[in-house]
């Protein structure tokens, strides 16, 4: 491409590409994209947007398309490769000027030099770095801060390297650049800390942009760029001299505003200051041992004393909590049990942590943490009271809960109270003592102080085992709490009492007292403020919940619920209420039946209305497979809504599948089970399943269970429906797929078979070769060879002439006799019967080898010894001996009149469970005799060769065997 004929041209496409009319604009883009590998393309782009003079958009377009450009040729092995000397061009281009007027625009050259960096530096652009460098060392303001930028993008690249290689470059790069970023960086911050007080915002900011980039660059060289920094007195140095910085930043902010560009700047410029701390700790934790005492003081300082009042803001707040957390925390600062295990360095670290959590610091961190900053403020109370959903979600940890103060308050009180709670019970007891007794409703410091110990109590619930009489303190104090509900004054604390109590229950609660909780949860829920209602959990998902205690109160919690579901607005908090309902439907199971008109009405509104919500639809698929379960057969009036949220949620070329596929595939397993029969609309939504086999995900295993389900459910219709297109996928899936999946396959096959002995086999005629093929080859994994003995078992036993037709067809493939490949099968078959674990199977082999009997067959008489081998082992398995009687009976036989009996902890058998009983009551492992199975075809065999050519045949067999066959057939 010529640079000045074609310059003109790709302008224009550039400018018609940034238009809003597809018409024009689809034309331009597609040109573009033809020109992406044409040589010289990428040198109009480099002269496009370094031509300040054009339209801004035009030159932005430019910059992308030369950075995609870089992703996708710029490496020599990549398909249509830039050529050596046009690279060479650009890169001399890329860093002649820095002199972009546009913020924007710089920040986008910035980072695609820094992009050129990763794939060429230093080898073959040597020139980079001493270039950045000079750049940044000029007086002009513009090139100056360009360069700074362009220099913390190739740094912050070039760290972010994990190869041994790369990670050795960015080693030497360090060592010889990092004095003078030091230096870069303490010029930028005198010409701040000068200028602060001049009062000229303009050259404040500017100088802070520069403080602050120069920083970046210093962050990344110091954590990434030595593999042992505490070996460094210049990397020491700086970090040592953080904590001076930082009080001075701190000060700084008094002379600033408070809503202005600069405070914002300033800020971000403090937290980057804690973040190069908290990653150097990360990356570094022994070298950052020397730092463990600084740090502590003057976190501590400015967290909990009156030192930070005035100049500290929340998230300053949070990372100085976030850096004591990491320390207390840090596993390498753990000495071992022994403490001669320990390391030197671990020792150090350890005592410096225990010379400074004294017991005043620990008692002073924990009553600042309860009494401030666990207190409700006046902002969260008035949220509370206009937009009480709001509160809740922020509470159990909305979107922001990340990086908020109360939350990390909570964990760094967590964190401490687990590390040094031999210390801290103490304090936390006395805390609790001086709050018994009822509370004056009017003192609303005194309500909101009750509250935060609470809190503080519920938090360390674990650690206070055995410390808190948790029973007697619910009875004599909390639940009389519970019940002050006529004044609003008292709200909060209602809500923290039943929240104290969730967190309690799976830890220290009388199953006795949960009647009383349940009566306390009722009268929350009709409550009239709504935070404290969504607050009253249900705790029917802990170990020791007792449906009976609970069923008193099942239609009365489960209607308020519901009330509540119908009240909330917030996707979240729909979610949450969905959880608790799905909670106790699950566990009450059947008893639910009488109430859950209400809901069922209910849902198909809130799905519609959620269209936009598919977290909230995964909340709707979960209730409705625990609805499903809770009214078995009775879920069928429940398919006008229930099969159309199927449908849709498991159809792979629908955009809500990415969410809602393994909730949706879960749901439709559950609707087999319970379904009573099946219905059109019902074997309609199998259409889905193909694509999801294609899709050989993670939920392969569910996509069988659901299979599984349709052939238990209804065999005829669904395989002369489906099972041409299953089994031209089960092949593909034979072909590519783990050896588990291909036994999950094989599986599906053998229920199959065993369901409809006659179609079965047909259905499935193009995998029992493959199967066949596997016996005959000795198939190596054990558990496929089970599998493929399973299936032909089936084949062999329960449909004799198919299995004739299937030997007659292997016999033309191998291009062997019927009779010796019949042979081989058996003596593989005898050989390989210890790969078969299940009793079932093992029972299922011995009868379809004996099937074979009686038989004139010179090969059946000539395996004869391994197929009464099998039988015998059979037997093993199979017989139990009454030891009244002495006599033998085979304990797989199954009859109508044994029906199991249910204990209270148990589920209730699906519709599917008792599909399955019904089969295995038709099925010849359950219903034949193997001792009179074997008597029989001996006898037969017997008749066909006569007395003496049976014993000849009998004494092919060891005498050991024969002598335990003849003890199991006593009696015959």
């Amino acid at each position: 491409m010529d640079l000045n004929s074609a310059s003109t041209v790709v302008l224009q496409v550039l400018t018609q590409a940034t238009s809003q009319d597809t018409a024009v604009l689809k034309p331009a883009e597609e040109q573009l994209k033809q020109w992406e590998t044409q040589p010289g393309f990428y040198s109009v782009l480099l002269n496009i947007f370094t031509n300040h003079s054009l339209d801004i958009n035009v030159r932005w377009l430019a910059v992308l398309y030369f950075k995609h450009g870089i992703d996708r040729y710029w490496r020599r092995v990549a398909p249509h490769a830039l050529s050596e000397e046009e690279k060479s061009t650009l890169r001399a281009g890329l860093i002649t000027n820095f002199n972009e007027p546009i913020n924007q625009i710089a920040t986008q050259i910035a980072v695609l030099i820094a992009k050129v960096a990763r794939l060429d530096c230093p080898r073959q652009w040597p020139e980079l770095i001493p270039t950045l460098i000079e750049s940044v060392k000029v007086q002009d303001d513009l090139r100056q801060h360009r360069a700074l930028l362009t220099f913390y993008h190739v740094t912050k690249t070039l760290a972010s390297k994990r190869l041994a290689a790369d990670r050795k470059l960015f080693y030497d790069l360090a060592s010889g650049i990092y004095t003078f970023a030091c230096s870069l960086w303490n010029h930028h911050m005198d010409t701040f800390l000068q200028q602060v007080s001049s009062g000229n915002e303009v050259a404040v900011l500017s100088s802070l942009e520069r403080t602050l980039l120069s920083l970046k660059v210093l962050r990344k060289l110091t954590v990434n760029g030595f593999v042992e920094p505490h070996k460094n007195m210049e990397v020491m140095g700086f970090l040592h001299g953080i904590f001076e910085r930082l009080k001075q930043f701190l000060e700084c902010s008094r002379n600033i505003g408070t809503d202005n560009v600069c405070r914002d700047r300033l800020e971000k410029t403090i937290i980057l200051f804690t973040k190069v701390l908290l990653d150097f700790l990360d990356q570094h934790p022994f070298s950052f041992t020397p730092l463990i005492q600084r740090s502590l003081e003057f976190s501590v300082s400015y967290v909990f004393t009156e030192v930070g009042e005035g100049v500290t803001f929340e998230r300053f707040i949070v990372q100085c909590m976030n850096l004591i957390k990491m320390i207390v925390k840090n596993y390498a600062y753990k000495p071992s049990k022994n403490f001669e295990d320990s390391s030197p360095e671990t020792l150090e670290a350890h005592k410096i942590k225990m010379s400074f959590f004294t017991y005043p610091t620990l008692m002073e961190i924990c009553r600042r943490l309860v009494s401030h900053y666990f207190l409700l403020t006046e902002e969260e109370l008035t949220m509370w009271e206009e937009d009480p959903e709001g509160f809740t979600v922020e509470e159990t940890g909305g979107d922001s809960w990340k990086y908020s103060l109360r939350p990390c308050t909570e964990v760094l009180f967590i964190d401490i109270f687990h590390e040094y709670n031999q210390t801290l019970t103490p304090v936390l007891l006395e805390m609790m003592q001086t709050l018994q007794g009822p509370t004056n409703v009017e003192d609303m410091n005194a309500l909101l102080i009750k509250d935060a110990v609470y809190n503080a109590v519920g938090l360390a619930a674990y650690e206070l085992f055995d410390s808190v009489d948790f029973d007697q303190w619910f009875k004599n104090q909390l639940l009389p709490e519970l019940q002050v509900i006529h004044n609003r004054q008292y709200k909060p604390l209602r809500r923290r009492v039943i929240w104290l109590i969730g967190q309690w229950i799976s830890v220290k609660f009388k199953s006795d007292l949960r009647p009383m909780l349940y009566e306390a949860i009722c009268n929350l829920l009709q409550d009239q403020d709504l935070v404290c209602a969504l607050t009253a959990f249900l705790p029917v998902d802990d170990f020791e919940f007792r449906t009976d205690q609970f069923l008193p109160y099942l239609e009365t919690m489960f209607t308020l619920l519901f009330q509540l579901l119908q009240q909330v607005t917030e996707c979240d908090t729909k979610m949450h209420v969905l959880h608790v309902l799905s909670c106790v439907i699950e566990r009450v199971n059947m008893q639910i039946r009488p109430y859950v008109g209400c809901l069922v009405q209910y849902l198909p509104l809130l799905w519609k209305q959620s269209e936009e919500h598919n977290m909230l639809r995964c909340a709707i698929l979960t209730t409705l497979i625990h609805l499903v379960q809770g009214l078995g057969a009775d879920s069928k009036n429940l398919y006008p809504f229930l099969l159309p949220v199927i449908q849709l949620s498991t159809d792979v070329s629908q955009p809500p599948h990415v969410y809602l596929l393994e909730d949706g595939l879960e749901l439709w397993l559950v609707t087999l089970e319970n379904s009573p029969c099946i219905t059109p609309e019902l074997l309609r939504v199998f259409q889905n399943m193909s694509p999801l086999l294609e899709l050989s995900s993670e939920n392969l295993r569910t996509c069988f269970k659901i299979i599984n389900g349709y052939i238990f459910l209804s065999s005829t219709e669904f395989l002369q429906t489906y099972a041409i297109g299953l089994c031209q996928s089960f092949c593909e899936l034979l072909k590519e797929i783990t050896t588990e999946g291909q036994v999950q396959v094989l599986k599906v096959v053998e229920n199959a078979l065993k369901v409809n002995p006659v179609l079965g086999p047909q259905m499935f005629q193009p995998i029992l070769p493959y199967v066949f093929r596997g016996i005959i080859e000795g198939e190596r994994y054990p558990v496929v060879m089970s599998t493929y003995l399973g299936v032909m078992g089936r084949v062999l036993l329960q449909n004799a002439s198919f299995f004739s037709s299937l030997l007659n067809e292997m016999a033309r493939k191998f291009n062997q006799e019927m009779d010796r490949l019949l042979g081989n099968m058996i003596e593989m078959w005898v050989d390989r019967l210890d790969n078969i674990t299940q009793p079932e199977r093992r029972k299922l082999s011995a009868l379809a080898l004996l099937s074979l009997l009686p038989s004139d067959n010179s090969v059946i008489q000539d395996k004869f010894c391994g197929i009464i081998n099998i039988s015998v082992e059979g037997l093993h398995d199979v017989m139990t001996e009454d030891p009244e009687t002495g006599t033998y009976k085979d304990c797989m036989l199954m009859s109508h009149l044994e029906e199991p009996k249910i204990t209270e902890d148990e589920e209730p058998p699906t519709e599917q469970d008792k599909r399955k009983k019904m089969l295995a009551l038709k099925d010849p492992v359950h219903t034949v005799s193997l001792q009179q199975f074997i008597y029989e075809k001996l006898k037969a065999q017997q008749e066909v060769l006569g007395e003496q050519g049976f014993q000849s045949l009998m004494e092919t067999v060891d005498t050991e065997i024969v002598t335990q066959l003849q003890e199991f057939l006593q009696g015959f």
